[in-house]
């Protein structure tokens, strides 16, 4: 499983997410647009991320791409279902996606998106599923940390 981790601005919910897909078993996490890296591009390493991800960051391959576009176009060339993680029209409640659906064998992509403006209509145009967690409660949202465990766990189960 990839992650792609689309303007998330937060290093430390960056190292929450490094420490989740760690425990769910993904391999790589694509970094995206403003998303902070474990190490910078001068070399210096990120001590809020890392300070959360408790060395995830080091377990798991990780890349920068300018672009979640590309990222994405890249990923589908290559046989990856992409699911994205936002509220919409067309999302569906991660609770009743079967990942199963993906195809046999599929590679998979979570995508995620920035904390206040979530992912743009470009990115969710690409999508394979839309996936959203119903809220209940007063709060429009969860973390994006949080909801990427949430739906994590729910795809590896």
């Amino acid at each position: 499983m990839v992650a792609v981790l689309h303007n998330v601005r937060s290093s430390f919910n960056v190292g929450s997410i490094f420490r989740t897909a760690d425990a769910a078993g993904f391999e790589k996490m694509i970094l995206c647009g403003i998303t902070p890296a474990p190490v910078g591009r001068f070399g210096k390493v990120n001590a809020e991320l890392a300070k959360v991800a408790l060395g995830a960051e080091k377990y798991i391959a990780w890349e920068y791409k300018k672009s979640a576009i590309s990222a994405i176009k890249k990923l589908k060339k290559q046989g990856y279902y992409i699911a994205v993680l936002e509220q919409s029209r067309n999302s569906v409640p991660y609770s009743k996606f079967n990942p199963s659906t993906s195809g046999p064998n599929s590679k998979f992509c979570l995508v995620v998106g920035n904390e206040i403006s979530g992912l743009p209509r470009s990115v969710l145009k690409m999508a394979d599923k839309i996936l959203e967690i119903p809220m209940h409660g007063r709060k429009e949202s969860l973390n994006v940390a949080v909801a990427f465990g949430i739906v994590s766990f729910k795809i590896v189960e």
